[in-house]
């Protein structure tokens, strides 16, 4: 799987990306909201970030994430190809190419908690609303710090 560079031109695309995944994961979402996101998403939400994305055979974008300053600011995947490990990939890059150390998930969205739980983050900080103010709490969660290989081997020896 190969990570890729995202256009201008592709917007279109990442939010048909977007809101397909929405409908998909954030059943708390109701139509207004997504009605209310999806411009935000368009002409803000991705131009405020670095993005990058996994496409098909065919080139087209099957999932995006976008990075600001040490922190994953979006993750999205369309659903005809959960599971396949683009998410993974596109969170191994962004930790691996920009240095991301932080993510703020929906709290409503357990999948997402448990995704993020098992490649390393934990939550340091709740907070009630999203950073719009909606009543969408979130968990603002923290890469947990690798084991030094020498720490496990001096535990070893302690055992």
């Amino acid at each position: 799987m190969q990570v890729t560079s995202v256009s201008v031109e592709e917007f279109d695309r990442l939010v048909e990306v977007w809101e397909a995944a929405v409908r998909a994961t954030h059943h708390f979402l109701s139509e207004e909201d997504i009605a209310h996101f999806r411009p935000l998403v368009r002409n803000e939400f991705l131009q405020a970030v670095s993005l990058f994305a996994v496409r098909d055979a065919r080139g087209v974008v099957t999932g995006f994430a976008g990075v600001a300053n040490g922190k994953l600011e979006m993750l999205f995947v369309h659903p005809a190809h959960h599971g396949a490990g683009i998410g993974r990939c596109l969170v191994e890059h962004a930790i691996e190419a920009h240095e991301v150390v932080e993510v703020d998930v929906n709290e409503q969205n357990p999948q997402a908690v448990g995704f993020y739980e098992r490649l390393g983050f934990s939550t340091y900080r709740r907070s009630p609303t999203d950073g719009m103010g909606k009543p969408f709490p979130i968990l603002h969660m923290r890469l947990r710090a690798p084991r030094r290989q020498d720490d496990e081997e001096r535990r070893g020896h302690e055992a």
